[in-house]
């Protein structure tokens, strides 16, 4: 926590709010768009490495084209029916046109979104540090977004912010650069040797590559001191709610559950109290 003299000014807090609502706007679209063009870019290497003819051109696809609209009947979403969270309550969570209803996913993701910028701002203040984190922030919540949706890490994602955290430390911003590189080795390298390790005992996959390159951005941001600290808390996370859904949904225990929502939350977690925690368990 930063001392009273650094808090920031009264206002600063609210506008960062706002922001994390337009943010999370944003966000809600790479989460629902992401997946669809990493498909595409697949087929289209799946054509090539088959030598199968290209497939017809078309229409443009990507963050910024087409424009939003109704899943259900196509319709265009206006401008005034895209204001986040407000939009979605004054429709009652129903399209205007077909009366489809509106995911939960859209105003949740801009609540999310907008709590934890505010909370990054107030802990780490309106400086380099705080506006760094905010894209960490931002971009673990589109990564964990995605990875619950779809059981996938993308590389445009995990890979930008395992990069982006050694620049920032390249400044000192979270914790020097050696510990920063360290991190992202062994941040890799500790999920890749769990991963070969339950296969070799139980011949099964116990989680995907985007994990390790995930825990590998963590570490390059936060040092590899916070390691054991994301591990354990990401770890008890998922093992209660892995069985509460077996125990409490009947969810059959060999559907995977996937673990970048959890190791993002951890990493958040330890990027604003990291500092307390970490002393909890690690003697000066």
């Amino acid at each position: 926590m930063m001392p009273w003299s650094e808090i920031p000014a009264a206002w600063t807090i609210p506008a960062v709010a706002v922001l994390g609502l337009i943010v999370g706007s944003f966000l809600n679209v790479v989460i629902h768009r992401l997946p669809r063009m990493m498909q595409r870019e697949w087929e289209q290497e799946a054509r090539a490495i088959l030598e199968q003819p290209e497939a017809p051109e078309s229409p443009r696809f990507d963050l910024w084209w087409p424009r939003s609209q109704c899943p259900h009947c196509g319709r265009g979403i206006r401008a005034r029916e895209n204001i986040p969270v407000f939009s979605f309550l004054l429709l009652r969570a129903r399209c205007p046109g077909c009366g489809g209803r509106i995911s939960w996913q859209y105003p949740l993701v801009e609540l999310l979104t907008a709590a934890l910028f505010a909370a990054t701002v107030w802990h780490l203040g309106a400086g380099a540090a705080g506006l760094a984190a905010l894209v960490f922030t931002g971009m673990l919540i589109a990564a964990a977004g995605v990875d619950a949706r779809t059981t996938l890490l993308p590389d445009q994602l995990t890979l930008p912010l395992l990069w982006l955290g050694l620049v920032a430390n390249l400044f000192g911003l979270f914790t020097d650069l050696e510990s920063a590189v360290i991190g992202a080795v062994a941040g890799y390298l500790t999920l890749w040797t769990v991963y070969h390790g339950f296969r070799l005992l139980t011949g099964k996959e116990g989680m995907g590559f985007g994990d390790f390159k995930l825990l590998a951005a963590l570490g390059a941001w936060l040092g590899w001191q916070a390691l054991p600290l994301i591990l354990l808390l990401a770890s008890l996370v998922g093992a209660v709610v892995g069985i509460a859904l077996i125990l409490l949904l009947g969810r059959d225990r060999n559907v995977p559950i996937p673990f970048g929502p959890y190791l993002a939350a951890a990493g958040w977690l330890a990027l604003i109290g990291g500092d307390t925690l970490i002393a909890a368990y690690l003697p000066p």
